[in-house]
């Protein structure tokens, strides 16, 4: 069932969703290369929690951190440790917060110094395809037209575009429905309707659309082992067009 949300309640979720938003706009602060992942993972959650909200990650269906941050072929949900970022990677942070009970979600994608034409390339069309997904979630379109709206800005530079993985609605619960996947038909999914609040989360690779999982249950990497990006914002439907929630 999907949830409609009170402006009330939204407004809450923005609050959720700017202390994400100043989370990964310190990341990016702070990326660099010779820091390892493990640092970035507790700057993160010192950060949401001096902000009085909940690192939304942490422990959520057993998940040992409080961002997901995924290195060039890896494609979501890489697990923070001791492993040291390097000039040249792309770095996908994936970051949450629970405040007054409701979820921000949103990620973003880094470049770590200098990265090649490819990779540049492949980030700027990622976060392109993201806007125009966001660009259709208005009252009386379909989903459908969210979806298509990212594959076809995605594919249409040639790049492959995840399946296996998709956006959400989101409120009381990090995962709501309805499902957000990035492609599809225009005429597909529900109506969208004011109130409602999904995380649109474009995962675009180089190559194949195709993924593996790691054998830690939770990284997902690129079948070919090419890079991928990963954009994220959390959008309210509104009777005035989308509203980003997760912005600063």
């Amino acid at each position: 069932m999907i949830t409609l949300k009170s402006p009330e309640e939204i407004e809450i979720m923005r609050k959720a969703g700017r202390i994400v938003a100043e989370t990964l706009a310190l990341v990016g602060e702070t990326i660099k290369p010779g820091i390892t992942t493990g640092e970035i993972d507790a700057l993160v959650e010192e950060f949401i929690r001096s902000k009085g909200a909940i690192p939304a990650f942490k422990d959520y269906q057993g998940f040992p951190a409080s961002a997901c941050i995924s290195i060039d072929s890896e494609v979501v949900h890489g697990i923070p440790g001791k492993r040291i970022i390097q000039e040249g990677e792309i770095v996908s942070v994936d970051v949450g917060s629970i405040f007054e009970e409701f979820y921000g979600d949103s990620a973003r994608t880094f470049a770590v110094g200098e990265i090649d034409g490819d990779k540049a390339a492949l980030m700027e069309c990622t976060e392109k395809s993201l806007m125009a997904g966001i660009d259709k979630a208005r009252n009386g379109n379909k989903l459908g037209q969210v979806s298509a709206a990212v594959q076809e800005v995605a594919e249409g530079a040639g790049y492959g575009v995840v399946r296996q993985l998709v956006g959400h609605g989101i409120g009381r619960r990090m995962h709501e429905e309805p499902q957000v996947p990035n492609f599809g038909s225009a005429d597909d999914g529900p109506m969208l309707k004011t109130g409602m609040v999904i995380a649109i989360e474009p995962m675009v690779n180089l190559g194949t659309y195709k993924v593996n999982t790691m054998p830690d249950g939770w990284t997902f990497v690129t079948a070919d082992g090419k890079p991928s990006a990963h954009f994220e914002h959390t959008v309210a439907i509104t009777d005035n067009g989308p509203d980003i929630l997760t912005v600063l």
